[in-house]
């Protein structure tokens, strides 16, 4: 294995383990501060226990979260110096401004944690939309300086330097607005379902317990709305590649050649030496249709490319398929559980209801890691796409091996400790079995 595909695994090893974090800690704040204004709202303990608990795994989740961040962000340096050389004076800005978001969710989650009692109601429910709104706002600005590599704005590249650099236009570049908002819609999503999957196993053996039946509204409402919201912002994201990164778009859709009317593919295995994707069902003009909203304009193919310039048509497109799979079948099971919620709310309790939730509550997950095999893969050659490539920007030092083998420890001991802590707060989550009025019988206590 060369260096460079050292850096490479290391970095994608650390990307695929925080985002599992970074996604949470956008997510996980909303659903406790829905659950603490629930309680304000109608006065019922089982919410204001339901905050409570969502807090704790809020603060778990933060906390590794930060931890390997802030690794992360070493290693970005030391992997990459080429890249953070050339790009720091240009898209620091957003890496800067999402340290402070970072800062004012930790202050404001301090806040939120301890102050029960302490601090009054209006500002302990402010100090949760605070740690909302921190995490979101970590999230979009990390977004801003992923989507300024894909699509670099805000300078002028001059004998390979950059010069007239304007941060502000690197930070609003043009695959922002785009990217940001279906990375927050995945957020919600995944981290909804996932809560909602908890929740469905414990009804699955208690489906009287209005702790949870609680919780499973509030994560499925909140999940489910983002996973219907998806595929729109996903055929937002679509045009706008078809338009600014057509390399990557043909990648995705397993698109070899240059044609009008060009078909949508299901399924499929591109094959670069053939130049064909075989196996794959095809909705002919659709791929047209939906990057252009014209069932006959022209879709570029990789041979528009040279093919040095390719990303890897068979990652991406197995990539992509997984991801739009993962996010149909969300969107799907959101959409009846609308209908059933619709019809009576029992209904969401049925055992085969339940177990389809539990089944689905990956799905989230593997659909954020798929979508950024899409968006980093998609991206390959380059590190700055048109700019800088991969190959240019790695750590000439070598003995890459040992602080693979390092950082692959020290994640594995966090991934577990994190299960652990949060399996304990699971197994210990508290019964309201027939008055929300009850006080609640703590499992696995006394």
């Amino acid at each position: 294995m060369t260096e460079l595909a050292l850096a490479r695994a290391q970095m994608a090893m650390m990307f695929a383990f925080h985002i599992v974090f970074a996604v949470a800690g956008m997510g996980m704040p909303l659903l406790m501060v829905i659950a603490e204004a629930a309680h304000r709202r109608t006065g019922k303990p089982v919410f204001l226990e339901l905050a409570k608990r969502w807090a704790r795994g809020t603060a778990v989740l933060f906390a590794v979260g930060a931890v390997s961040g802030t690794v992360l962000s070493f290693e970005l340096g030391l992997l990459w110096p080429g890249f953070m050389a050339f790009s720091g004076g240009i898209v620091g800005l957003p890496f800067a401004l999402e340290g402070f978001a970072f800062f004012a969710e930790a202050i404001f989650l301090g806040i939120y944690l301890y102050g029960w009692g302490r601090v009054s109601p209006g500002a302990h429910i402010l100090a949760g939309i605070g740690v909302a709104l921190g995490g979101l706002a970590s999230g979009i600005l990390v977004v801003s300086a992923n989507a300024w590599m894909n699509s670099p704005a805000g300078f002028l590249l001059v004998d390979g330097k950059a010069t007239a650099v304007d941060p502000l236009a690197a930070m609003a570049n043009p695959a922002w607005a785009t990217e940001a908002v279906h990375m927050s819609l995945a957020a919600f999503a995944a981290s909804g379902f996932a809560v909602a999957g908890i929740h469905a196993y414990k009804l699955l053996g208690d489906r009287e317990n209005l702790f949870h039946r609680h919780a499973l509204s509030i994560a499925l409402w909140v999940g489910g709305t983002a996973a219907v919201l998806l595929p729109v912002s996903g055929d937002f994201n679509a045009r706008f590649l078809a338009k600014d990164q057509p390399s990557k778009l043909a990648a995705m859709e397993g698109q070899f050649r240059t044609q009008r009317g060009a078909p949508l593919r299901i399924g499929g295995i591109p094959d670069a030496r053939s130049g064909t994707t075989r196996f794959a069902i095809e909705i002919p003009k659709a791929l047209s249709l939906l990057a252009f909203h014209d069932a006959d304009a022209e879709v570029k193919g990789l041979d528009a490319f040279p093919r040095e310039e390719w990303p890897d048509p068979l990652l991406v497109h197995a990539a992509f398929q997984a991801m739009v799979a993962c996010g149909t079948a969300m969107a799907v099971l959101a959409l009846s559980a609308g209908l059933l919620a619709w019809r009576a709310r029992e209904n969401l309790l049925h055992p085969r209801f339940l177990l389809a939730v539990l089944v689905s509550s990956p799905l989230g997950i593997v659909a954020v890691q798929a979508g950024w095999c899409v968006t980093e893969l998609g991206r390959q050659p380059w590190v700055i796409r048109g700019v800088m490539k991969t190959a240019d920007a790695v750590t000439p030092v070598g003995g890459l091996a040992l602080p693979f083998a390092f950082f692959s420890l020290l994640y594995l001991a966090l991934g577990i400790s994190a299960a652990w802590l949060l399996r304990r707060e699971v197994s210990r989550s508290p019964s309201f079995p027939a008055s929300d009025e009850r006080p609640p019988v703590r499992g696995g206590e006394g």
